[in-house]
Formats: structure tokens, sequence, C-alpha cells
């Protein structure tokens, strides 16, 4: 994606759908399908996490939908997932595929995680994952740290070589149904947000965003970049379709920016 866009970009994160088709050894639903429609609907990228343990993406999947992003120049791709697990070794063989890899998101999940439910910790993990986010931007990647909505480590995260944070956003998405306690919320995001540009990052964020609290979200939290979107988009997908739920949330970012939201 360009990273002069005056819009937030979508990432739309297919896991979910993945996780569907192996409940089965039919084949369906289609990773890659599900991430052609998407891309044909305007969405700006497309997100997969690969576990060690396969329980949705699949290795093989990481490599099919490198090879349909091939086809869709200024689509990005993003890889989540922890370096002291698998991701570093699955974004090795990408670049040596010569295949599109334009971002990792390093996320410190333990191996059998539910979910991603924390950021990283400054400055305890600082010297271990210097290393690696080296050896990521060796393979031409972006490193986008996920991080919880905290000023103060965000000069630390650009010190170890990040080149974004991605925001953690479930106590935000939590939080939203009570007026006080979401600009409460938001306040810490925006805090967050501003210390991680003023350190020379930019700004990611996910986990439980939807099309209730998106664009709030955005109009507050200023000049977030990419917001990577699954459990929510899928679900809507399955009610709306691929195509209308990503317009859906293209509009949802598009009215954060009627109203006044700051441009990345």
């Amino acid at each position: 994606m360009n990273e002069a866009r005056r819009r937030t970009a979508l990432s739309v994160n297919v896991n979910k759908v993945a996780l569907l088709r192996n409940s089965r050894h039919l084949g369906i639903p289609s990773v890659v399908r599900a991430a052609t429609l998407c891309l044909q609907a305007g969405a700006h990228g497309i997100t997969v996490h690969p576990r060690p343990d396969e329980r949705h993406i699949r290795r093989h999947d990481v490599f099919d939908i490198a090879e349909l992003l091939r086809d869709w120049p200024g689509r990005e791709f993003n890889i989540e997932g922890n370096p002291f697990h698998n991701l570093l070794d699955v974004a090795r063989e990408v670049a040596a595929r010569g295949l599109p890899l334009h971002q990792l998101t390093f996320v410190p999940d333990a191996v059998g995680q539910f979910t991603s439910d924390h950021g990283w910790s400054f400055p305890e993990d600082a010297e271990r994952l210097r290393p690696v986010i080296a050896q990521a931007q060796a393979l031409g990647a972006r490193v986008s740290l996920f991080m919880d909505p905290e000023p103060e480590p965000m000069a630390a995260a650009r010190a170890v070589g990040a080149d974004r944070v991605e925001l953690y956003t479930e106590p935000y998405a939590a939080a939203w149904s009570d007026s006080a306690a979401r600009a409460a919320q938001l306040r810490r995001y925006r805090e967050a947000a501003l210390a991680a540009q003023a350190a020379g990052l930019q700004v990611n964020a996910g986990h439980d965003l939807n099309r209730d609290n998106l664009t709030d979200f955005l109009r507050a939290v200023p000049g977030v970049v990419e917001v990577s979107i699954g459990h929510a988009l899928t679900a809507d997908a399955l009610e709306l379709g691929y195509a209308a739920t990503v317009q859906a949330y293209l509009r949802c970012i598009d009215a954060a920016y009627e109203a006044g939201a700051e441009a990345p």
C-alpha cells in the first residue's frame, strides 16, 4: 500500500475462513478465494497468522496467498506471529521464493494461545527483539510490534528497530457499549498513538474491531495507517457476503474521515 494513503488501509485477516475449512477435509471454504473476493471488493491487503499448531492458517496458505498477491500490485501481505516460534522460518521461505513480503507483525503469543491478548513488554523484551527485527528487515519486510495502548514503551519499540506498532484494541472493543469507559479507552489509545508517532513509528490497530466501533476509533485516534480485521469481518461475511462486508468496512473508514479524523 502507498505510504501516502489519505485513508486508513483495511487488511482482511482470513484466519477464521481457514478455521472453518479445517473442520472438514473438503478444502472449502477456500482461503484463497476469500482473499480474492476481499481484494476485488477493495481491501488494501490480506493478513494471516500461521500459528505453530496450524489450527487455522496452514503453511501452504501463506505461500498460496503470497502467490495471489503477485497479481495485485499495491495490495499488501501482512504475516503475523511470534518471531521466536515459526514466523521467521515462514518469512524466509516466502522471500526465498521471491513472493511478496510486505509486513511482519510480531505478536508475543504462547504456542497454544487461544488468541492474541497482550503486547510486547519493554524493557523486558527489548534485547531479544532487536536481532529478530533486523533479520525480518533484511528479508525486505516492514516490522510492526503488537503493543498495548500505553505511551511509555513506544520510544523503546522504535529504539529496537520497529517500523510500526499495532495497537491491541480489545480493551477498547470491550468498553465500547459504556460511553464513559469508551471515552477513557479512546484517550489511552490517542495518547499511545501520539507517543508512537513522536518516536518515529507508524501506527496500525487490530483485535475485535467491527462495524459498530471502527469509525469512532478512527475519529479519536490520529494517524492510524492500517487496521487488521478478521473475526468480525468473517462473521459479517457469513450474512452479507465478502464483497458487501468489505465495502461496509471501507464505508466505516470513510465515515471517520468525513467526520474530521486526522489522516495518516
